[in-house]
């Protein structure tokens, strides 16, 4: 029989298992039923947590940690990537200025900050990159990427001259952007912002709005940021000369998006599809018999720019098998059949707890690609 070629291109399984290791559990188990075929990884993401770690894995680069300031300027270890290509490194923002480096009760977008985030931009300038992949989800922010600014040279004054304070409470008080000290090497670099959120900076879908309320605004301090942010964006309109209020994606992150778009060389784009490039599956779907994807949830909302969706779209494009596999089945699994999935399969052998579940990760997904294994060609 004719050796059959596998590309293992997952998503994480949240809290169970990185994409890589759901790649190698993958192998495990389909090398049980087929020994002799090949197996090609390509651990993937969306742009969102587990992005730094699978372009570093799927390129054989590197990870480097490093003390920066977290969201309220205590110090937190961030984290960033150099690709294997040596030129490219990747962010996730969330590393330095993450919800998760905070305990609810002092959740305050008034004073948290994306300063660290702007630290860890400053370290893959010194690591002499020539590109940077920023994924922007999950923060605790919603200060217009002030912060990222203000760690890179940008200087926020208000009509005394004097520097703002951290955080989007303050930008009201804003009147002068100074942009004589910002860093000169922001102007080399390529800047890719992952990011699937289309919201624009201010307004009722705006970042205040929308992101606000999880990250501890009450209907009060929703308004007042919101008014902040559009303050903020006036100013760079007149003193830069970019509009960057209304552009989709610049509320992402609590308007991250927007001072990235300002005060670096930015493009916005779906975090998968810059996955999908640096990790150079068209190339490798192009060659494979067969194309296995999963994460730990999948239903009818996989199709709206999740990590396994724009895995099967690559497949579809090259008419190859596509294979689907979850911890969590969920509604209208079916309408996914008609965009690129051949079959979807969740893994959990029977009733069990989430710990349980998360546990036993490595050992469901190698059983289930066992008996897939058996049924292909």
């Amino acid at each position: 029989m004719k050796k059959k070629k596998f590309v293992l291109a997952p998503d994480s399984f949240k809290e169970s298992m990185t994409a890589k290791e759901v790649c190698e559990a993958m192998e495990e188990g389909f090398r049980r039923s087929r020994p002799n075929d090949e197996f090609i990884h390509v651990p993937m993401a969306d742009g969102g947590e587990g992005t730094v770690q699978s372009l570093v894995d799927a390129t054989g680069g590197t990870l480097y940690n490093v003390q920066v300031r977290g969201p309220l300027q205590q110090e937190v270890v961030g984290q960033y990537g150099l690709l294997g290509d040596g030129i490219t490194g990747a962010i996730e923002m969330a590393s330095a200025s993450g919800i998760q480096l905070i305990k609810p009760s002092e959740k305050n977008p008034l004073v948290t900050s994306t300063y660290g985030t702007g630290q860890l931009i400053k370290e893959c300038l010194d690591k002499g990159i020539k590109r940077l992949i920023i994924g922007i989800g999950g923060s605790a922010t919603n200060d217009g990427g002030s912060g990222m600014a203000a760690a890179l040279g940008v200087k926020f004054l208000d009509k005394n001259g004097n520097d703002l304070p951290l955080g989007g409470g303050y930008l009201n008080t804003l009147e002068t952007i100074d942009m004589s000290n910002v860093d000169p090497r922001l102007s080399e670099i390529e800047i890719l912002v992952a990011s699937d959120v289309t919201n624009p900076l201010c307004g009722p879908l705006g970042a205040s709005a929308v992101f606000g309320p999880q990250k501890g605004a009450d209907k009060e301090m929703v308004a007042l940021l919101d008014e902040n942010l559009s303050h903020y964006a006036a100013v760079i309109k007149e003193q830069i000369g970019k509009d960057i209020k209304d552009v989709p994606g610049a509320g992402a992150a609590g308007g991250l998006g927007a001072g990235l778009l300002t005060f670096t060389h930015a493009k916005l784009e779906k975090g998968v599809d810059i996955v999908i490039e640096y990790t150079g599956l068209i190339d490798k779907v192009k060659k494979a018999d067969y194309v296995i994807t999963g994460e730990g949830g999948m239903d009818y909302q996989t199709q709206y720019g999740k990590t396994a969706f724009g895995v099967a779209k690559v497949a579809q494009e090259f008419n190859k098998p596509v294979i689907g596999i979850a911890g969590y089945v969920g509604e209208g699994i079916e309408e996914l059949y008609s965009k690129g999935f051949t079959a979807i399969f969740g893994i959990l052998p029977g009733a069990m707890d989430l710990d349980e579940a998360l546990k036993m990760g490595k050992e469901n997904v190698a059983r289930t690609c066992d008996n897939i294994g058996r049924i292909l060609p």
